[in-house]
């Protein structure tokens, strides 16, 4: 048999084969199809907790978004509470830290490794820069930072905000900003 004859007779073999319907006709449930192997009966799985969402409706533009009409927001769209900040703050030291380090100066554990520094939260252009902005970067990425939305659900990066917020006021406290009673409590200690 020639090479020619070779090749029909192992295309038309491999064409024969390709035809099954197998992939086709494969075992599978559509969604929300009865199902016997949950005990649920449905095919349909809840979606595991702590799930980033991708391209679901928005409801709160502002919650999901930081802007509102295309301008940054500038109330925190959470109630702020001591459990929002230590949130905040647990995800900064694992997300953030590592390039803007623990205090926000932009001198973390990347940056002496090579990589290009971040801002320092603490300029006065990112001090006076609106909570959405820190939202929106985290969100969507900033010059060499990338983007963070499939990393962090959107009530964790809030809380994020909600912390470098916190860095920046700590940062430039003054003595008088401490309410009298917590001064006479800090006074009192060795």
């Amino acid at each position: 048999m020639n090479a020619r004859a070779s090749f029909v007779v192992l295309l038309c073999t491999a064409i024969c084969v390709a035809c099954r319907n197998d992939m086709y006709n494969q075992p599978k449930k559509k969604p929300l199809a009865e199902s016997e192997f949950f005990k649920d009966g449905t095919s349909a799985r809840p979606i595991p907790a702590n799930t980033v969402a991708r391209e679901d409706a928005i409801e709160d533009v502002a919650f999901s978004t930081g802007l509102v009409n295309g301008v940054y927001v500038t109330q925190l769209p959470l109630k702020l509470t001591p459990q929002l900040l230590a949130r905040g703050r647990e995800r900064f030291d694992i997300h953030c830290a590592v390039c803007h380090r623990a205090t926000g100066d932009g001198d973390g554990m990347m940056v002496e490794r090579g990589f290009p520094r971040p801002p320092s939260f603490h300029l006065d252009r990112l001090r006076n820069a609106p909570i959405g902005h820190f939202y929106d970067v985290i969100t969507n990425g900033y010059g060499v930072m990338y983007a963070y939305a499939s990393r962090i659900e959107p009530a964790d990066r809030w809380a994020i905000s909600a912390y470098i917020r916190a860095l920046q006021l700590s940062h430039n406290a003054r003595s008088g900003d401490v309410p009298p009673d917590e001064t006479a409590k800090l006074r009192a200690q060795p």
